[in-house]
């Protein structure tokens, strides 16, 4: 049976790759950082949980050893990166110490968790990094999100190409979006820190847009199903996006970066006022 560690598998899209995993056959340790997660993950789906923060590396550490003695001399056939947040707000009022939490848990989470886990792992092993369509489209207001995962596809590239040496696979699956419980705290979204900023109204915007987005998104287990997929084919490429919305994903993609920037800065009212 091969083994897994998924990162982030209390809700969403952890939950549902750990779900779909389990249900191929696969042995899963889902990490959360509540005992209570840890212990419903168990119940209903038979993973095993892993209690940790990405953040912390002795926590990290103490789970990669917990695994490492339940593999039981057999190599972790896959690690899933899939822990992360989403932290809003225009980048020029955004507090530091948001921004600087928001990669702690996006960036330098990962590259803890690949550190603690990597050595479990051998030749034809693979790591999969959750990016986003926001890693390659920058988008108003979440642009600390947009940032860690840019970080995380230039992160996964190197990885990848140093990984070679170990006969380790690196491949990133980039979703749009998609119907977990993020998308039901976008009318909670914290507009009233940015009130007297010009950004306020377009900040509402933007919350309209992501219920609308949520309505209309994949649910978490399509995720799941492209990731067991991406782990068990033969010959994975080495980026895979998973959207609802292709047609403004190609927009976005590859107009004219004037163009798009006049696009996107219309639709959530960016754009200067005229006298």
């Amino acid at each position: 049976m091969k083994s897994v560690v998924v990162t982030g598998a209390s809700t969403g899209i952890g939950w549902a790759v750990c779900k779909v995993l389990i249900g191929q056959g696969f042995r899963v340790f889902g990490s959360v950082r509540k005992e209570e997660d840890g212990a419903k993950l168990a119940r209903e789906l038979g993973a095993t949980p892993l209690l940790l923060d990405v953040t912390d590396p002795d926590e990290v550490a103490r789970a990669a050893q917990q695994v490492r003695s339940q593999l039981g001399g057999e190599t972790l056939y896959a690690l899933v990166n899939n822990a992360g947040i989403a932290v809003p707000g225009p980048l020029l009022y955004l507090p530091l110490e948001k921004f600087r939490q928001q990669l702690a848990v996006n960036v330098t989470g990962p590259f803890i968790v690949n550190q603690a886990f990597a050595p479990l792992m051998g030749a034809g092993s693979r790591i999969l990094m959750m990016s986003s369509v926001g890693g390659k489209n920058g988008t108003p207001f979440v642009g600390a999100y947009s940032a860690s995962k840019f970080a995380i596809e230039g992160m996964s590239e190197a990885l990848r190409r140093e990984l070679m040496l170990l006969g380790i696979d690196v491949i990133i699956v980039a979703p749009g979006a998609v119907a977990t419980p993020i998308w039901g705290k976008a009318d909670k979204m914290d507009v009233i820190a940015f009130a007297r900023t010009p950004y306020a109204a377009s900040l509402r915007a933007l919350g309209d847009y992501m219920r609308e987005a949520g309505k209309g998104g994949l649910p978490p287990e399509k995720i799941g199903a492209l990731v067991h997929k991406v782990l068990t084919m033969a010959h994975p490429r080495t980026h895979y996006v998973i959207t609802p919305d292709w047609m403004r994903y190609l927009l976005l993609r590859f107009l004219p970066k004037r163009l798009s920037d006049f696009l996107v800065a219309k639709t959530l009212g960016l754009l200067p006022k005229k006298t």
